[in-house]
Order: structure tokens, then C-alpha cells, then sequence
């Protein structure tokens, strides 16, 4: 199955369960593509907690290479001009994301 997931949470505990699902469900053979929009464009900037090992999540979830990108505008609206967690996409790919998809999840 193909799992279309947007992310658009700054918040540290929202960030780790997305990325603790995509985990999941990479390891039962589907594929998993995470875009980051509006605060969730800020993943680069969250910095774990005594919680939630973010940093260890992504880097995981990257190589079980699940697909990850971010919201080019929405990283412009932050004074960013690009990430270092991911590429650079558009609304575009995101709908791209969307057609392409099994099922799609909002976090």
C-alpha cells in the first residue's frame, strides 16, 4: 500500500508519532511518503526532548528509505530557503503525493 502522510505539526510529540507510523508501516513492506507543510516545514529547527528522539526517528525512517519532503513556501514564510532534512517541493507534488496514494493521513 502507498501512504501519502502530511505533516504539518511543530509540536515534538506529533512529529515523533508521525514518524513512529511511517516507521511501522515501512517495516510491513508499504511505502511511505511524509510532506512537511506549514509548522510542520519546521522539522529541522525541533530538537529532541527527553521523550521524543525526533532526530533518531527521521534518520530511521530515512534509511528504510521512506520519502520525505517539505513545503517550499511554507519555508519561505519562515525566512528558510531550504531544508536540511529533505527536498524542497511545491503544491504540485504534494498533489502528485495525493493522486498517487492508497490512503492519505493528516497529522
Amino acid at each position: 500500500m502507498k501512504l501519502g502522510i502530511i505533516l504539518q505539526s511543530n509540536n515534538p510529540e506529533h512529529i515523533w508519532n508521525t514518524f513512529r507510523f511511517g516507521l511501522t508501516a515501512l517495516k510491513a513492506n508499504h511505502q511511505v511518503t511524509i510532506f512537511l507543510m506549514s509548522e510542520g516545514a519546521e522539522l529541522d529547527t525541533v530538537a529532541d526532548t527527553e521523550h521524543f528522539d525526533i532526530s533518531k526517528k527521521v534518520a530511521e525512517y530515512k534509511e528504510l528509505k521512506g520519502i520525505l519532503s517539505v513545503c517550499g513556501t511554507c519555508l519561505e514564510i519562515r525566512g528558510k530557503e531550504g531544508a536540511e532534512t529533505c527536498p524542497v517541493s511545491t503544491m504540485a507534488d504534494l498533489l502528485k503525493m495525493v493522486e498517487e496514494s492508497d490512503k492519505v493521513l493528516v497529522f
